[in-house]
Parts: C-alpha cells; structure tokens; sequence
C-alpha cells in the first residue's frame, strides 16, 4: 500500500524558512505527480507545487513561484518543499499527494489525487 507522510511543518517568524518532507513508499515515482496542497480554515485546498516522477514540467502556484522549491530526492524516497520568505498568508495545513501522471488536467486538480498524507502545519506569524 502507498504510504506518504509529511514531516517538517511548524512556526516560525514572517520572512523565515521552513523545509517539509514527504516520505513516500511503494510509489512507482516515475509513473507518478507527487504535489504539495495546503488549506487554511475555511478555505479551498489549494495546489502549491507539483513535480512529476521525470522531474520535467515541475508547477508552481503564482503565490509561491520565486519563493518555495519543491525537489525529488529519488534514493531517498521523498519529495521536499524548500519554503523560504515566508508569510503569514503562507499559514495553513500542508499535505503531500500522488496521482498517476497519465491523468489528463492539471497537477493542481486535488481531486484528481488518490494517496494522501495525513499533513503537517505550518504558521507563519507576522
């Protein structure tokens, strides 16, 4: 069974970093997307950054682009997001997804993910 597990979340000061890691496990990687959603409260889940199993064609949300990196580290089994410049607006649950990278649409499409982390916060105080 597929299992992703988010690590790395926490607070921290406006304009600082954070580093998120998300183990994954009996993943096809290179058949896959593996992307970083995040939700606030009372807030849509909104896709952050995705890489596919090629590491081509990586996305970023217009909100994070220049800010948060996400990068494959294929050895290891996991994907990170390098978040740094931080805001309060960054503040929310962040989880790591997979979805099989022949399905057609966006990478941002959460509902097109079918393995889920159970996430890990972040909160950015101003």
């Amino acid at each position: 069974q597929v299992q992703l597990v988010e690590s790395g979340g926490g607070l921290v000061q406006s304009g600082g970093f954070l580093r998120l890691f998300c183990s994954v496990s009996r993943l096809a990687r290179r058949n896959f997307v593996v992307a970083w959603f995040r939700q606030a409260p009372e807030s849509d889940r909104e896709g952050v950054a995705a890489i596919p199993g090629t590491s081509e064609e990586i996305q970023y949300a217009d909100s994070v682009k220049g800010r948060f990196t996400i990068s494959l580290d294929s050895p290891k089994n996991e994907v990170y997001l390098q978040m740094d410049s931080l805001k309060p607006e960054d503040t929310a649950m962040y989880y790591c997804a997979a979805r099989p990278i022949f399905y057609a649409g966006s990478y941002f499409d959460h509902h097109k993910y079918i393995y889920w982390g159970q996430g890990t916060q972040v909160t950015v105080s101003s």
